[in-house]
């Protein structure tokens, strides 16, 4: 029986996933969780085989969550089940130690075999969603730029940006107008939601 920890906030979605997963013969749904910092204390409690998460969740998002659980040395399997597919999101999700990426609107037996297939120490991709990240290329912006781009996008301003990031409000312009330049956009907002569209941050 392969052991199955749900992490999606939407109740509706974890619900109808966890009823369909329980109709597999092979799989059981340990815990459900809809909070991304719920997530390490449910695998510590319920020693699931396979984590499955959502990207944007409150309290921590899928790929921070994926990332800590590999750092941790958890021994369970991540598998991302999400609405967005970005090329950006599949690429982290890649360097977080994900070994699986599935749309939401996938059906149910692909998410089934995709657990499965993680289980069994394979990956599983939804071959559309690797596509689009192959066809997107790499993530042109720096750590620094992200996460300048991140706190200004959500409205944040400069002086306040620079005294979190420990910067002067100079070196946060630069890297503002660095990425701008990268994105191929004019100002911080279309900046950031481009960057966003691909996944990027």
């Amino acid at each position: 029986m392969i052991r199955i920890l749900l992490a999606d906030d939407e109740h509706l979605i974890r619900g109808a996933v966890a009823a369909l997963l329980g109709l597999e013969s092979d799989l059981e749904v340990v815990a459900e969780v809809g909070r991304g910092d719920e997530v390490a204390p449910a695998v510590a409690e319920h020693d699931p085989d396979v984590a499955v998460l959502d990207i944007e969740m409150p309290g921590a998002d899928g790929l921070t969550v994926a990332e800590r659980l590999s750092a941790s040395g958890a021994r369970c399997s991540v598998c991302i089940l999400t609405s967005f597919g970005r090329p950006g999101y599949l690429r982290r999700a890649m360097a977080a130690g994900v070994r699986g990426f599935v749309a939401k609107d996938a059906p149910t037996q692909e998410l089934a075999a995709a657990i499965r297939k993680v289980h069994g120490g394979g990956r599983y991709l939804d071959a559309e969603l690797a596509a689009g990240a192959m066809a997107a290329g790499d993530n042109p912006l720096t750590g620094r730029e992200r996460e300048v781009l991140r706190l200004t996008g959500t409205g944040t301003e400069t002086a306040r940006v620079a005294a979190v990031l420990h910067l002067s409000e100079g070196t946060v312009r630069n890297y503002l107008s660095t990425a701008m330049t990268k994105l191929g956009e004019s100002n911080r907002l279309a900046a950031f939601q481009a960057a966003k569209q691909m996944g990027w941050i």
